[in-house]
C-alpha cells in the first residue's frame, strides 16, 4: 500500500516553519529568535529557554550552512597542531575551546604530525569549509611564505608555540628561552656542573629558543661540559638518549629535557640502568603536564601554561577576525619552574632564579 508522504491534517511541515512562526509561538520578536539561533550572549537566559522550547515544539531545524552563505562568518576556527598525542596539546586545545565557547565559536582540530605537506592539505580543506581563522602550530620545515598565503586567502592566522616568517605577526606562546634558563640556574644552585640537554630539532623557533637558553646558561655560569643531543621528542627518545649519555665518561649529573615526554623517558631509562632519578642523575622536563606531579619520582618541570596559551591564542584570533587591519599582537607567557623530586630537591635553593606566573606579556 502506498503511504502518503504529505503531513497529516492539522500537522505542519517542519520544513515550512519560519522564524516568524517561532517568534509568534514564543511571544518574542523575529530578531530575538535570530539571536537565539546564532547563540548570541545578548539574549536573557529565560527568553532563550522560551524560544528553544518553541523551536522544539514546532520542529524547526536550523540550516547553519544556509545561514553561513547569507553571512560572512561561520563561527568556526581551524586548529592545526603537530603532535596530538602529547598531553600538552590536550590542555592547550581545552583552553582554546573554553575561550571560543564563550563567544559561540567551535573549533576543527587537525594533527599535522610535523609534516608540511599534511599541514597544507588540512589548511586547504579548512579553507573549503570557510573557517573564520586558523590557529597554527607550524610543522617543522614550514615555508614562511605560508603565512602570506593564508593572508591572501583572507584567513586570519595566529601562530601558536612556534613561529615562522618575519614579524610583525600574531602569536601566542611561552618564553622557552627563559624556562631553560630557570632550569639551568636551579641545577647549578644544587651544585651540578655537567648538565646535558635532551631533544629537539633545529628547524623551528621553539627548539632554537630552548637551545639558546641552554648555551647561554653554560656560558653565564662558566660551565665547560656541553652535551646537546638532537632527536625527536618522545618517551622512547628519552630512554635512548639517557642510556647513551650514562655510558659516556664523564656522564652528566643532570639533564634538561625538551619536553615532559622526553623527561619521562629519561627517568625510565635511568631506572632500567639501575639508577635513581634525582639521586644518580637529576632530570627536569618542560611543560608541566598533569602527569608530571604524579610520577615516581614526581618530575621537576618548567610550567609553560598550555591552557592559558590556548585561551590567549583564541582571543587573538577573535580580535583579528573582528578587526582584520588592527596592529599585530604577540602574547608571550612567563614560564615557572615547578620543583619536585626528580631533580633531587623539593624546595628552592639559595641563588636559584624564580619567576612568578604571569597572565601575559604583550609585545
Amino acid at each position: 500500500m502506498r503511504q502518503d508522504a504529505s503531513p497529516r491534517q492539522g500537522q505542519r511541515d517542519t520544513a515550512s516553519v519560519t522564524l516568524q512562526d517561532i517568534a509568534a509561538h514564543a511571544g518574542v520578536s523575529r530578531s530575538t529568535v535570530s539571536l537565539v539561533l546564532r547563540e548570541s550572549p545578548l539574549v536573557a537566559e529565560r527568553t532563550r529557554s522560551k524560544v528553544q522550547r518553541s523551536i522544539k515544539t514546532l520542529g524547526y531545524v536550523y540550516n547553519r550552512g544556509a545561514a553561513a552563505l547569507r553571512g560572512s562568518r561561520t563561527s568556526t576556527l581551524g586548529v592545526v597542531v603537530y603532535d596530538i598525542a602529547n598531553p600538552f596539546f590536550g590542555a592547550m586545545v581545552a583552553g582554546i575551546d573554553a575561550a571560543l565557547n564563550r563567544e559561540g565559536y567551535v573549533s576543527f582540530l587537525a594533527n599535522s604530525e610535523d609534516s608540511p605537506a599534511r599541514q597544507q592539505r588540512f589548511l586547504e580543506r579548512m579553507r573549503e569549509h570557510r573557517v573564520d581563522g586558523i590557529l597554527l602550530c607550524p610543522a617543522e620545515g614550514t615555508d614562511p611564505a605560508l603565512i602570506d598565503t593564508l593572508s591572501c586567502w583572507g584567513m586570519p592566522c595566529i601562530q601558536v608555540l612556534r613561529h615562522v616568517g618575519e614579524p610583525p605577526f600574531d602569536y601566542a606562546g611561552t618564553d622557552f628561552h627563559q624556562g631553560v634558563c630557570q632550569a639551568m640556574d636551579h641545577l647549578v644552585a644544587l651544585g651540578h656542573r655537567r648538565i646535558a640537554f635532551l631533544g629537539g630539532h633545529y628547524e623551528h623557533s621553539a627548539t632554537r629558543e630552548r637551545w639558546q637558553g641552554y648555551r647561554e646558561s653554560l656560558e653565564r655560569h662558566g660551565l665547560t661540559y656541553q652535551r646537546l643531543l638532537r632527536s625527536t621528542v618522545t618517551r622512547r627518545d628519552g630512554v635512548a638518549m639517557i642510556q647513551q649519555l650514562m655510558a659516556e665518561s664523564p656522564a652528566p649529573s643532570a639533564v634538561v629535557c625538551h619536553n615532559d615526554l622526553v623527561a619521562f623517558g629519561a627517568m625510565l631509562g635511568l631506572k632500567r640502568l639501575g639508577l635513581v632519578p634525582g639521586t644518580d642523575c637529576a632530570v627536569i622536563g618542560t611543560d608541566d603536564v598533569e602527569e608530571a606531579s604524579l610520577g615516581d619520582p614526581a618530575l621537576t618541570s618548567v610550567a609553560t601554561h598550555p591552557h592559558a596559551i590556548g585561551e590567549e591564542a583564541a582571543r587573538l584570533a577573535l580580535r583579528r577576525i573582528a578587526n582584520p587591519e588592527g596592529a599585530r599582537e604577540q602574547v608571550v607567557l612567563a614560564p615557572r619552574l615547578k620543583v619536585r623530586d626528580s631533580c633531587g630537591a623539593t624546595r628552592p635553593e639559595p641563588g636559584a632564579t624564580w619567576t612568578e606566573p604571569s597572565t601575559g606579556e604583550h609585545a
